[in-house]
């Protein structure tokens, strides 16, 4: 009797727990939504990005980063500086390619309406870990914010530059004594119900991270084994439409040459993994502290730290 009764508390609990699942996976997804984003954004390389948004938006099945770019820049999809493969995702990103896609779309070069096509990418963009949105208020950008905010605790993100390095993209205001390894780009944007003026992003970086057990390689940096050159994409540069060319952009000759033959195509494209004599693979350290010794100029204003609430 004993037995029974509790195989039938058993089977009680089991019950309320199915029943209940729904409401804590939507109450977590809920928090998720609205929480404040990480002191650290998370990193997705525009080459991920692109192998996504060309299956999502039914162009493409590959897996391969310079064949997602290139043919998402036939149809005209593409940020403005066209896909450099290495580069993070960031909000001002996000923002060129809302405005690509929904072009691409209303010129019939997809196979579904503007409003479906916005969803798929907002669905990329959260698939990563950037549940980001395009400010379209009309307000303008912020070259020089004014100063930096308590938000969130100026101790928790001096502990965190301190514990695991200097993050390549935040959206607050970093500790004084690393200010100046950070431009600031006034690209408004939303991080879910949160407002922010623009964001925060190293001068110089090169990481090497995991998406999907897969090797992925962070950085602003090129180098042209070939020609004995190395090029850099300036983070508020390359915001302002002047930097090297992408695969996809549409106006080459608006951007900076840097001597590399079909450098719109190849630049910024190059293999992450290089092999040296003796068959071995050489990878940079994958430390998010690691920063380069190239040179910078180090530009960019202040920043109100925290996002305002919508």
């Amino acid at each position: 009797m004993k037995r029974l009764l509790f195989i039938n508390i058993r089977l009680l609990v089991v019950s309320l727990f199915l029943l209940l699942l729904p409401a804590m996976v939507y109450a977590q997804a809920e928090q998720m939504k609205t929480g404040p984003p990480p002191i650290g954004q998370p990193l997705a390389s525009e080459g991920t990005f692109a192998v996504n948004l060309a299956s999502a938006l039914g162009v493409a099945t590959t897996g391969d980063e310079v064949a997602a770019e290139s043919q998402l820049g036939d149809l005209g999809i593409a940020p403005r500086n066209g896909w450099i493969a290495d580069y993070p995702v960031t909000p001002d990103i996000v923002v060129e390619l809302q405005n690509a896609v929904a072009n691409a779309a209303d010129a019939g070069k997809l196979s579904m309406g503007k409003d479906e096509a916005l969803k798929r990418l907002q669905d990329v963009t959260l698939g990563l870990g950037l549940p980001v949105r395009p400010y379209t208020a009309g307000t303008p950008y912020e070259p020089t914010p004014a100063s930096c905010q308590t938000y969130p605790n100026p101790m928790v993100i001096n502990n965190d530059y301190v514990n695991e390095g200097p993050p390549v993209v935040t959206y607050y205001c970093p500790p004084p004594d690393y200010y100046a390894l950070y431009a600031w780009v006034p690209c408004p944007f939303w991080w879910s119900d949160l407002w922010f003026p623009g964001f925060f992003i190293l001068h110089d970086f090169h990481r090497v991270t995991r998406h999907h057990n897969k090797v992925v390689v962070i950085s602003n940096h090129f180098n042209d084994v070939r020609n004995h050159r190395a090029f850099r994409v300036d983070p508020v540069e390359r915001f302002r439409g002047r930097t090297f060319a992408g695969i996809g952009v549409s106006h080459p000759q608006r951007f900076i040459a840097t001597g590399v033959p079909r450098s719109e195509r190849r630049v910024f494209n190059g293999p992450a993994v290089q092999r040296v004599p003796g068959g071995r693979m050489t990878m940079p350290p994958a430390t998010r502290g690691g920063m380069t010794s190239s040179p910078s100029s180090h530009g960019g204003g202040g920043f109100s730290g925290g996002g305002t609430r919508r």
